[in-house]
Parts: C-alpha cells; sequence; structure tokens
C-alpha cells in the first residue's frame, strides 16, 4: 500500500469549511470523516490510493457486526449516510472522476412521516402561553415553521429582510445556501406582525438582523428551537401533509420544502394516493 501523499486530516477540515453544507451535515459529517480518516490510517492508505476496492472493503466493514467490541449493527440509513459523507468529501478533495464507481446495494426501510392532525396544530398554538414578548416569538415562530414548512435551521436564519408582507413572502436560506421562496400565510403573518411590533423590540439588541432572537437578544439557535419544540421536523411533516390532503401536487410540495430531488420529495406519495383514491371512489362510477 502507498503511503498517504495528502494529509488526510487537513482535507477533511478545508471540506468541513464549506459554506456549502448545512451545519446539521457538517455535524453528522464530522464524525463519519474522522472514523474514514482512521480507517485509512490504519491501512496505512492515502487518498490518492483509494479506489473502488478499497471503498468496497470499507463499505463491508461498516456493515458488518464488530467482533470484540459491543454489537453495533449499523441501520441502513446510518451506513447511507457514512458512505455518502465519503463519496461527498472524495469528491471535494479529489475531484468527481476520482470518486469510485461502485453501486453499494443499500436496502432503506421507508419511513413515513408522522404527521400531526390539523386539530392537534390547532390545541398546539393556541395553548402556547400569551402575550409576553417571548410568548409572541413564539407563536409567531410556530406558526412561521409550520405554515412555511421549514426546517429548524432555516426557521432560525431567516431575516427580518427575508419577510416581504407585502408580496406574503418568506425568503427562506435552505440548504447548500440554495434561496427559494415560501408564501406567508395568514395567521403566520399576523403573529408575526405582533412579535415584530410588540415582542421583537424588548429582546433585540443592537442591529441584530435575525428575524427571531433569544431572551438575550441574541440569534436564536436550533437547540433553544427544539427545547421550545422538541419535535419541530414534525410540523415540517404536517406542512406537506396538509398541502397534499389539500390538492397540492407533489412538485409544487418539492419546490416548497427545498427539497433538490423529488425523490425525497416522494415520501408523501401515500398522501397522495389515498387522496386521489377518495376522489375516485366519489367520483368514478365504477367505483
Amino acid at each position: 500500500m502507498e503511503k498517504p501523499d495528502v494529509d488526510t486530516s487537513a482535507a477533511i477540515a478545508r471540506y468541513l469549511e464549506s459554506p456549502a453544507l448545512a451545519d446539521s451535515t457538517r455535524r453528522a459529517y464530522r464524525g463519519d470523516l474522522e472514523e474514514f480518516a482512521a480507517w485509512l490510517r490504519a491501512r496505512r492508505i492515502g487518498l490518492e490510493a483509494f479506489d473502488a476496492r478499497a471503498f468496497a472493503a470499507y463499505a463491508a466493514e461498516l456493515g458488518a457486526d464488530r467482533p470484540g467490541r459491543t454489537p453495533r449493527k449499523l441501520s441502513p440509513t446510518t451506513l447511507a449516510r457514512k458512505l455518502a459523507a465519503v463519496r461527498s468529501f472524495l469528491r471535494a478533495a479529489l475531484g468527481a472522476s476520482r470518486v469510485p464507481d461502485l453501486a453499494v446495494p443499500i436496502r432503506r426501510r421507508r419511513r413515513l412521516p408522522n404527521a400531526p392532525r390539523p386539530r392537534e396544530i390547532d390545541a398546539l398554538l393556541e395553548n402556547l402561553p400569551g402575550d409576553t414578548a417571548l410568548g409572541l416569538r413564539n407563536r409567531a415562530l410556530f406558526e412561521l415553521v409550520y405554515s412555511a414548512g421549514l426546517r429548524a435551521q432555516e426557521a432560525v436564519d431567516l431575516t427580518l429582510a427575508g419577510v416581504d408582507f407585502e408580496q406574503e413572502l418568506v425568503i427562506v436560506r435552505g440548504k447548500g445556501g440554495k434561496e427559494r421562496a415560501v408564501p406567508l400565510g395568514e395567521e403566520a403573518a399576523y403573529h408575526l406582525r405582533r412579535y415584530l411590533e410588540d415582542g421583537r423590540p424588548a429582546l433585540a439588541r443592537g442591529a441584530e438582523d435575525r428575524l427571531f432572537v433569544s431572551a438575550r437578544g441574541r440569534p436564536l439557535d436550533t437547540s433553544t428551537l427544539r427545547r421550545l419544540l422538541p419535535n419541530p421536523h414534525r410540523l415540517r411533516h404536517a406542512f406537506a401533509t396538509h398541502l397534499l390532503e389539500g390538492g397540492a401536487d407533489l412538485r409544487t410540495i418539492q419546490e416548497l420544502l427545498g427539497h433538490s430531488s423529488l425523490s425525497t420529495t416522494q415520501i408523501y406519495s401515500h398522501v397522495d394516493a389515498k387522496r386521489l383514491r377518495k376522489v375516485y371512489d366519489h367520483a368514478h362510477p365504477r367505483a
């Protein structure tokens, strides 16, 4: 085996500094790539020598139980993420032509979103505490996460300039720095105005341009958001599910969610199928 020609740790550090990576992806990939670097060091394989054969060996080891340790069989989703992290890193460090061309079959269990029903959403929002500055912030935040289908990071990254009440739009900065415009719902707009007029001035310190700020006037972070709402992604699932049940098509949902591929959005196709079945049963003479 060749001795390493490239400082793998330095290459990983440069890759993880890329602004194209979302913070959540960066956190997940950091551990995956440190594990990959340790595997390379143990076998004295440099990045330049990493080929399809080595990639197959690495994938096989990841997917196997580890003798002598606490048994740890990786889930298909985790295994897929770890291999995706390696591919993405190699593409950035060596170029697309140097990524091993090897298909590793991974059977993922299809997970359907567990979306709360509209009445559950109504109950959640109506039970939020009252008219304090933080109460107004929380109501506006939750209304916006639900009505715009935001990821947690997207919600805390919103800026004042990104809200356009006249056009009834919110400009969202998604994964990879991609921007999209999402309609601002009537309820969200109402509670957002209340927060901006009566809540945020009491919280903001200085010229901070983030839309949502903490009790100390700092930009809100995702850990605080998750303390306020333990599973904010359920609201994103509810956004997509309720739109589909209301008649929206998958392509529209894809754009509103900021999915780069329709295949990601198709996890909601079961909802669409149920809606179509109801339409069919109601409208077709032979149903």
